[in-house]
């Protein structure tokens, strides 16, 4: 069985950073027929790929990037997984196809947001006929789906934050900074940063045993995709360890947006929202008040 469409044509290539997701994509891809070339970031490794083709490279390294395209007929091209630090520019490698663009990669990564600087790689990734895909195109099941995966769901103080703190995630991802906000009581404590929604939550988790935050009132965490984000690239994503920072933090559930978010180990993720009595739900941005209503 291979995959449809125009997802078929040609090797795939997945580039690997830190996390769940590069391992579900190449599990996904080879469970369709695919047998996956994995490009592993240097820096990010955190698993063995030695049960398939691959290759670790650094992650500016596009002398090495076009290579690997090049002797192993890469076609399509997965971007998954987390990158814990820019790189600086002195570790650019560019292949003679990007010399020439030197400048106005050094300018973005010095001061374009995520999204710019994804879709700055893309660019570079998509010469000689490649196409860079969305991780949801070899993975849909990892898709959130709309309402709540448990046996608990928000209600009525719950869906005032949700709806306040997608607002501000709305707002913040408009700004390409973040995905992430957390709001409590109706009012948002929290917007995502460079430290990712796991140190977002542990941020709320002190500022609740500070006493900053209200012990009487719970509050929620709400992820979205940023309204200009390219989807090929960095969806947000929540798994178990999310809904065990939420509980940390003394969060009443977790709100991403459907069909624009993943959801990784869904069932012990599913199981551990059960056990702490956490809702998780999916959102519709094209719905009034996200489907809440």
């Amino acid at each position: 069985m291979s995959l449809a469409g125009d997802t078929a044509k040609g090797r795939l290539a997945i580039i690997a950073g830190n996390g769940l997701l590069p391992a579900y994509v190449a599990e996904a891809a080879r469970a369709a027929g695919d047998e996956p070339f994995i490009i592993s970031l240097k820096g990010e490794l955190d698993r063995s790929w030695q049960d398939y083709d691959h290759a670790v490279i650094g992650v500016a390294d596009f002398a090495a990037l076009e290579g690997i395209f090049s002797k192993n007929d890469i076609r399509r091209v997965v971007m998954s997984g987390g990158v814990r630090r820019r790189p600086e520019w002195r570790e650019i490698r560019p292949s003679w196809k990007t010399v020439g663009k030197v400048p106005s990669v050094i300018r973005t990564l010095l001061s374009g947001g995520d999204d710019t600087v994804l879709q700055m790689v893309i660019k570079l990734i998509e010469t000689d006929g490649r196409r860079v895909i969305g991780a949801q195109e070899i993975a849909p099941d990892l898709l959130a789906s709309v309402g709540p995966v448990g046996v608990v769901a928000p209600d009525k103080d719950d869906i005032t934050d949700i709806l306040k703190a997608a607002e501000a995630a709305n707002a913040l991802g408009l700004l390409d900074v973040g995905q992430g906000a957390v709001s409590v009581g109706g009012r948002v404590v929290a917007l995502e940063g460079p430290e990712g929604t796991d140190g977002m939550l542990e941020r709320v988790a002190s500022l609740r045993t500070a006493g900053r935050i209200s012990a009487r009132r719970k509050g929620v965490l709400v992820k979205l995709c940023k309204p200009q984000q390219d989807l090929r690239a960095d969806l947000p994503s929540i798994g178990p360890s999310t809904v065990e920072n939420a509980r940390k933090a003394g969060l009443a559930g977790i709100a991403v947006e459907a069909g624009r978010a993943l959801v990784l180990e869904r069932e012990a993720l599913i199981a551990a929202a059960n056990a702490s009595g956490l809702f998780v739900t999916g959102l519709d941005r094209g719905l009034p008040s996200w489907g809440l209503a």
